[in-house]
């Protein structure tokens, strides 16, 4: 591991341990970034992308009031190796934060997220009430030259205060999926990122089709 990325996941483990959430900036460089973006996924529109639903599987609805994202699963095994770099650094982080702070991890699910200008995600918790095997939700953001007055901000909700984070291209967000309530506010312009949780269970990949 080199010194740069063990210095970002100490900053993220100290922020787990501390708050409950992190942020760490460059967690993909700008050229990582920009290779993401070139593989052309997002550019086809909504074709490779099915509408983000509620709940799991067969309780699975499609509420636009509630959530209006479209989703792209990753395939670990068939993923380009762009987005391989990113996967393999949220090994990286599963092992890290496993050993320093006794948190039960295993394995991860991850996908490509694309919220159209407008739409938004209200407020709520990543841990399903039936299935808490979601211990951690990341985002990584691939926006580039992301401007304050665009929005789209992710909005976390501590005790008593609020953190709005801006989806700056390479920010990666890590939080408590069974302790923060969050929600994606409204964005001028389409906003996309790379969406997963890690998990302490290892991922049944099939129902992620």
């Amino acid at each position: 591991m080199n010194l740069l990325l063990s210095e970002k996941l100490n900053a993220i483990a100290d922020g787990l341990a501390d708050k409950g959430y992190a942020i760490i900036d460059n967690f993909l460089s700008p050229e990582e970034v920009k290779a993401i973006i070139e593989l052309g996924y997002f550019s086809k529109g909504f074709n490779d992308f099915k509408k983000a639903g509620i709940g799991q599987r067969d309780e699975k609805q499609i509420n636009e009031a509630i959530r209006g994202d479209f989703i792209k699963w990753i395939d670990r095994h068939t993923a380009p190796d762009e987005i391989m770099v990113y996967l393999h650094r949220l090994n990286e982080l599963i092992s890290f934060v496993h050993e320093n702070l006794f948190i039960s991890l295993k394995d991860y699910e991850v996908h490509l997220t694309m919220y159209p200008p407008g739409s938004y995600y209200k407020r709520h918790l990543d841990q399903f009430k039936k299935d808490d095997h979601r211990r951690l939700s990341v985002i990584c953001y691939l926006n580039e030259n992301w401007k304050a007055e665009e929005g789209g901000q992710l909005r976390i909700y501590e005790e008593t205060n609020q953190i709005d984070v801006l989806p700056e291209a390479g920010r990666l967000v890590c939080f408590r999926s069974d302790m923060l309530e969050h929600e994606v506010l409204p964005a001028s312009r389409a906003r996309l990122s790379l969406t997963g949780w890690i998990l302490d269970q290892y991922a049944d990949l099939k129902h992620l089709s």
